[in-house]
């Protein structure tokens, strides 16, 4: 069972890790785009990454499950805690930095189904950011993709040190 736990942890990791550096590998492409472009290519990750961003909860209820588990293992149940810190700091930045952005890059979008419900959580619609000005527009884009890649560097190192405990 141990074992089984293990695996299926770090492939919720893995997974979480992907949808964060996926974000993160599309910067240097994006920061070139003009904003209408950008404006226009944002609103297609909504759907696909709104179904991959269960893997991030379900990342850190596994790696909770896998510290108490090895709780008495020695070292590698605090390689696993450490891996668990990082996820929940991964979490911590998106709804933090990151989804309060995602207003005003859905703020014309009619989402359907999860993606309405998840998008809208939290956001007020009517006092989403609506910046006209080019230098408004582009602290939400820094904003937005730096905060990417803050997760997947925080969900790389989660990665690698839960690989470490399991390896132990």
């Amino acid at each position: 069972m141990r074992s089984f736990l293990e695996g299926f942890t770090v492939f919720l990791v893995a997974v979480a890790m992907a949808f964060a550096l996926a974000h993160a590998a599309e910067l240097p492409g994006k920061m070139r785009l003009p904003k209408d472009t950008y404006l226009a290519v944002q609103p297609i990750y909504y759907p696909g990454f709104t179904v991959g961003a269960i893997s991030e909860p379900a990342a850190i209820v596994a790696t909770l499950a896998l510290f108490v588990v090895t709780w008495l293992d020695g070292a590698a149940s605090w390689w696993v805690l450490a891996a668990f810190l990082l996820l929940v700091a991964m979490h911590a930045v998106y709804w933090v930095v990151t989804h309060p952005v995602n207003g005003f890059w859905l703020k014309d979008q009619s989402l359907k189904a999860v993606s309405a419900g998840f998008f809208s959580f939290g956001v007020n619609r009517d006092r989403a950011a609506n910046p006209e000005r080019t230098e408004d527009w582009k602290q939400l884009r820094n904003r937005w993709e730096y905060s990417h890649v803050v997760r997947a560097g925080l969900s790389m190192l989660s990665l690698i040190l839960l690989l470490i405990a399991v390896s132990m």
